[in-house]
């Protein structure tokens, strides 16, 4: 059915596909959203630091 090497080439292949698939859920469920609502609040704060430093002059 297989020679040796072809399943060492097909755990290999299943592998890499489980580490992809683990690396998509992982950077969909945690990274991006840690980055997106970070950026929000350095938005946030930006926009506080600007309107107490308009109103301070």
């Amino acid at each position: 059915m297989f020679e040796f090497d072809q399943y060492l080439g097909f755990l290999a292949f299943l592998t890499i596909l489980t580490i992809g698939f683990w690396l998509m859920i992982f950077l969909l469920t945690f990274v991006v959203p840690y980055w997106l609502f970070g950026n929000l609040i350095e938005q946030f704060k930006e926009r506080r630091k600007a309107k107490r430093a308009q109103r301070d002059v």
